[in-house]
């Protein structure tokens, strides 16, 4: 709806992972090496965590356009499964044939049958688990028995574990010390700072105008800052609707002000109201 008024030329902040609106802040960056090293040494086991809306599906996308043609993946993004149908769906998405009605034992053995094939083809395999929070830990404990499958030099598969803190929580758990000890890489992606923060939204107002023109005031950034604390999918919430705000109201710049109205008037502000309201305490 504002895009043509401001001059953009794609949505400056959809809230759809898009890894050409990648930031390269120095966290986001450290996670996409980590993941990139650990995928290329082979080490088997990786985990990053981070806080909802921090950009860490943005980081898998991204690191899936960089890996080379010899590198084969598995992503699967819906983690209330069972141990068997965890393994089916890695099955599916990895395009291996397999009896539906099968044994767990003839289901891995289809498994192991196509790493080691790839393995000969001196190609690696990737196995990216997001919102991993979710599994129950004896699901957990059966991934970790994929990391078994191994030669005498390297790993078979490689395993990225991406989830929210409580995945952490869930690591720590007297039962999974098996998984802990596998974890070769793990990597806390924590939100930006106000500077990152300004840096961010700069670099992606950029990229959907292909100018430098500056649409926020410094007062306007600040208001941003206070309101995401520096969270990427807050900060590209409010910006959307400030320039709704803006279009409807006809304002060129977003000042101080008009951005502290805008967060006052925000869905989430409301929603963090009700909740109040409801006595449930903060968002």
């Amino acid at each position: 709806m504002y895009y043509s008024y401001y001059g953009f030329k794609e949505p400056p902040f959809n809230l759809t992972p898009n890894s050409r609106f990648f930031f390269a802040s120095n966290k986001h960056m450290e996670a996409l090496d980590s993941l990139a090293y650990a995928i290329n040494q082979r080490k088997g086991f990786i985990v990053i965590t981070g806080e909802i809306g921090s950009g860490k599906t943005t980081v898998c996308r991204t690191l899936l356009n960089r890996l080379d043609k010899n590198t084969e993946v598995a992503l699967i993004t819906n983690t209330h499964l069972n141990s068997r149908d965890l393994l089916i769906t890695l099955l599916e998405d990895l395009e291996i044939d397999f009896q539906g009605g099968g044994s767990k034992a003839r289901l891995l053995a289809a498994l192991n049958d196509y790493l080691i094939a790839q393995a000969q083809r001196d190609h690696n395999v990737v196995l990216i688990i997001d919102e991993a929070q979710n599994l129950k830990p004896n699901v957990l404990e059966e991934v970790r028995m994929l990391s078994n499958l191994e030669t005498e030099t390297e790993k078979l598969i490689q395993i990225i574990l991406i989830g929210q803190p409580e995945l952490k929580q869930k690591l720590s758990l007297s039962n999974l010390e098996q998984l802990r000890q596998r974890v070769a890489v793990y990597f806390h992606l924590s939100p930006l700072n106000f500077e990152e923060t300004k840096e961010y939204v700069r670099y992606r107002l950029k990229i959907a105008s292909g100018g430098d023109r500056e649409y926020f005031t410094e007062e306007a950034l600040r208001e941003v800052y206070r309101f995401s604390n520096g969270v990427p999918r807050l900060i590209n919430q409010i910006c959307d609707f400030a320039f709704l705000t803006g279009y409807v109201n006809e304002t060129e710049t977003i000042n101080g002000p008009t951005m502290q109205e805008v967060i006052v008037e925000s869905p989430l502000q409301q929603f963090a109201l009700m909740k109040k309201d409801h006595g449930e305490g903060d968002l």
